[in-house]
């Protein structure tokens, strides 16, 4: 019988954060050696919407270079994850059954969203990934693929939603000066995770007026409230990390389940 496994919520920064030495480069390459290794893993990132909810049946992925203007050491980067077909069918039907129409692609690579942050935890691509979209809707849309996808863990199956804890990329800077808005949007996210208030969460702008600054757009966020969701959203999440990249770029990371 496979353990079962965690839901997680990982802040991937900017692309070139799997070249740097941060602190939260750090954190995720000791992850995979707290966590028991899964059998296969489901990530959710910020950069595919899509409706019906995309699910990738490749046998094996190709990564895409979703972004420009970085080092030419980054497009020379590859992570040659093995998919899970039979797995992506079964994630299939247990959506359709959920209320989701549902798309299955066989096409689609990995976002950066999703091998970025798998590079550092497994750097050795051993274990299937299934990439599934975020659903084009409100926050409760995103708890509802997380409610669907709980059942995974069961099996075994690591759920990942990669996003980020603040993300506007208008207020970046080089000089790492953290703004205050920042810092107390952090701490407001931290409270309320750890103090099972999934309510405040998954409506975070009726509870701080800091929400619209932190997050222009909730691609970004809404990862979080499918970890939440699929780890239990009646139960407090534990904050592992906590840190910024380029000023403002929130990377905190929370454990659920």
């Amino acid at each position: 019988m496979p353990d079962k496994q965690p839901a997680l919520f990982i802040s991937h920064g900017a692309p070139d954060f799997v070249l740097t030495d941060h602190v939260a480069n750090t954190t995720l390459k000791n992850l995979g050696k707290k966590i028991a290794s899964p059998k296969t893993i489901i990530i959710i990132s910020a950069h595919w919407t899509h409706t019906p909810i995309g699910i990738t049946t490749a046998t094996s992925h190709r990564i895409i270079y979703d972004f420009s203007g970085f080092p030419e050491a980054l497009y020379q980067l590859n992570y040659p994850a093995k998919g899970d077909p039979a797995l992506a069918g079964q994630i299939a039907q247990q959506l359709e059954r959920s209320g989701f129409s549902v798309a299955l692609d066989q096409e689609r690579g990995l976002d950066h969203g999703a091998w970025v942050p798998l590079m550092l935890i497994y750097p050795t691509a051993e274990i299937p990934v299934i990439q599934v979209s975020l659903p084009m809707g409100t926050l409760r849309e995103s708890a509802k693929l997380g409610e669907a996808l709980a059942p995974f863990r069961e099996q075994g199956v690591l759920i990942i939603g990669s996003g980020g804890s603040v993300h506007n990329l208008r207020t970046m800077n080089r000089e790492g000066r953290t703004d205050v808005w920042a810092k107390k949007f952090e701490y407001w996210l931290q409270q309320n995770v750890e103090g099972n208030r999934f309510d405040r969460v998954i409506n975070p702008q009726q509870f701080t007026p800091l929400f619209d600054q932190a997050h222009p757009t909730p691609e970004h966020f809404a990862p979080l409230i499918v970890a939440w969701s699929a780890g239990n959203k009646t139960k407090p999440g534990r904050r592992f990390h906590q840190s910024f990249m380029y000023g403002n770029i929130g990377m905190a990371m929370y454990e659920f389940g």
